[in-house]
């Protein structure tokens, strides 16, 4: 008998995917004000802070939220701390291709909205409880 079980619900239905979208709604607004407000040099700067954020992130999802059931708990386990080990790296990767390679930048945009998307996701598991947490008949 398999004890690993895949997760076989779309990406759109698991639990995380709220924070996800809330995250690249936040990249893309701020992509859009900064641009707006600093120019196209900030704007597209603080759309490769986003994305460093965000993408790793999403990486940590698939790969955390692989399997379900009980009888799957050890490779939960080991998907996390592969998921958050390949976030860390990817983010890092992330950060040295984006300053080795993108002229002009502007760090400071980079930097704010990467913390910006960071922030969502501590965050919005506070907000989204609250909606999963009502009873079903109010």
């Amino acid at each position: 008998m398999e004890i690993r079980t895949p997760n076989r619900l779309p990406f759109h239905r698991w639990a995380v995917f709220p924070v996800l979208l809330a995250q690249f709604v936040v990249v893309l607004l701020a992509t859009l004000l900064l641009w707006q407000w600093k120019g196209a040099v900030s704007g597209y700067s603080g759309l490769c802070g986003g994305l460093i954020a965000w993408l790793p992130n999403v990486y940590f999802a698939w790969k955390a939220f692989r399997f379900s059931g009980a009888r799957a708990a050890q490779a939960i386990v080991k998907s996390f701390y592969a998921g958050e080990a390949g976030k860390l790296i990817l983010t890092a990767v992330l950060f040295a291709l984006t300053f080795a390679g993108v002229k002009p930048l502007a760090p400071l945009a980079v930097f704010g909205v990467f913390v910006l998307t960071q922030l969502v996701s501590w965050f919005a598991p506070l907000l989204m409880n609250k909606r999963l947490s009502r009873p079903k008949g109010v």
